[in-house]
């Protein structure tokens, strides 16, 4: 039993309420992991040069549940319509920041849709704890 006491001197008594376990493992399950996904990236030039950038429509999906975690930061990589140019031989390290992914996530697509070709993508990540991930993204998969 539950007392919520207002501003009266006199208590009220609210029913406690007791969830069948299987309508709260379902509530559970459905909960949303609380904090975001990061994935640090590298793109080597193997070219003589190469200019690279990421779009902001670039997700995480989980392709059993169609969800997509949007982008919500870019460290050390220009957005677009920008350009981080590089030379052959260099490796750009870069940090990108990303919406929570469902709690039911069990493997992830990194894909970069993009109105042109060249679009980067890593199928099939596996989902681990932390959900720190690192992925090379010298050779575009679009």
């Amino acid at each position: 039993m539950i007392i919520q006491f207002m501003s009266s001197s006199t208590p009220t008594v609210l029913p406690f309420i007791e969830w069948d376990s299987s309508v709260k493992q379902e509530l559970l399950s459905s909960v949303e992991e609380t904090g975001p996904v990061v994935v640090h990236g590298t793109i080597t030039c193997t070219a003589w040069w190469e200019l690279v950038r990421i779009w902001k429509t670039t997700y995480l999906i989980d392709p059993e549940s169609a969800h997509q975690s949007s982008l919500l930061q870019a460290y050390n990589i220009s957005l677009a319509p920008n350009w981080t140019p590089l030379i052959q031989g260099q490796t750009l390290r870069f940090t990108l920041i990303f919406e929570a992914l469902p709690k039911s996530c069990r493997s992830f697509d990194f894909m970069e849709i993009i109105p042109e070709p060249g679009g980067f993508l890593v199928e099939g990540i596996p989902r681990n704890q932390t959900d720190i991930y690192r992925i090379d993204l010298s050779n575009p998969g679009l």
